[in-house]
């Protein structure tokens, strides 16, 4: 791992922008980077159903270096960027809709095509967790053009095998029948507890809790309809981008085997599975965070196949 220390983190610059998704849409953007971004490769962070972006990827905790993996990354030499789906965070929340998959899919695309434009830039890696995983990897086989590595961390395909969902569904009719549901502290403490206990510090997780409550008090309930009842939402065999399908050793939400058909199925034979030791879901506020940050990293370095036969 590059060293660094928490002293470096001041080092890094963060900028706001905006960008129209449609008339009615407005979507927060949120950059990171050292020095200058020009010239740099960037990575786009899709957040996941129960939270905004910057708390998943920019968080601060007292005592913890580095619990913002855009800092991290940007002293990394990446250009590091997120955004808030429509529906969460700072991003338009007014119209009267679910807010679904397929929805943040699109604001994915709005969102690339700004920074395509603003940083001269065709392809981007990305990495998406949870239904942000299913965000990105919808975006990517749409858009085979923009991707160049794609992560998928705590990613479902069929949903075979996963208790957390097995749970979920039977809240379904409520999900159906309401745009939003609301959110406080316990609702994110119980991410946290739900698989495997003690996989997170709590200082961490009280931080992580305070963070998403301060942007949003409610969430949309899209994601949730789509996992429970529309799986697959995506197909392998139309991702193009050099992969990797990561799992946390103890995630509810993510069966091995499904996960393993899915990878199987990838056309593009530079792809990695990784299992991910002592890692529940949201992999970032782990205790293991900064292993996940150097699977990620020396993912993103790797230089590609010269012969593939």
């Amino acid at each position: 791992m590059d060293q660094q220390t928490p002293a470096d983190e001041a080092q890094v610059t963060g900028e706001e922008h905006w960008t129209n998704k449609g008339d009615d849409c407005r979507l927060f953007l949120w950059e990171k980077f050292e020095g200058t971004p020009d010239g740099k490769e960037a990575i786009v962070f899709v957040h996941g159903s129960s939270m905004a972006s910057t708390p998943t990827f920019d968080l601060t905790v007292p005592g913890r270096p580095f619990s913002s993996v855009m800092n991290w990354f940007a002293l990394q030499g990446y250009d590091c960027w997120c955004l808030d789906m429509e529906g969460y965070g700072r991003s338009s929340k007014g119209r009267d809709d679910h807010f679904n998959i397929a929805n943040g899919a699109d604001d994915v695309k709005a969102a690339t095509d700004y920074i395509a434009e603003a940083r001269g830039i065709d392809k981007m890696h990305f990495y998406g967790v949870s239904s942000g995983a299913l965000r990105a990897a919808m975006f990517a086989e749409r858009n085979p053009e923009r991707g160049a590595k794609l992560v998928l961390d705590a990613f479902v395909w069929t949903g075979e095998g996963s208790p957390t969902l097995e749970q979920r569904r039977k809240k379904l009719p409520e999900f159906k029948a309401n745009r939003r549901r609301p959110i406080d502290l316990d609702f994110v403490r119980s991410i946290f507890s739900r698989d495997h206990p003690g996989c997170a510090e709590d200082s961490v997780v009280e931080a992580f809790a305070a963070a998403i409550c301060a942007l949003d008090t409610s969430i949309p309930n899209g994601t949730y309809v789509d996992m429970c009842e529309n799986l697959p939402l995506v197909d392998p065999e139309k991702i193009t981008a050099a992969c990797m399908v990561l799992r946390g050793q103890w995630d509810g939400i993510a069966g091995v085997e499904d996960l393993l058909k899915f990878f199987a199925a990838l056309p593009n034979p530079d792809k990695q599975f990784k299992s991910m030791a002592g890692i529940s879901h949201a992999s970032f506020q782990q205790k293991n965070y900064l292993m996940v940050y150097q699977i990620l990293l020396d993912f993103f370095r790797q230089p590609g196949p010269l012969y593939q036969g």
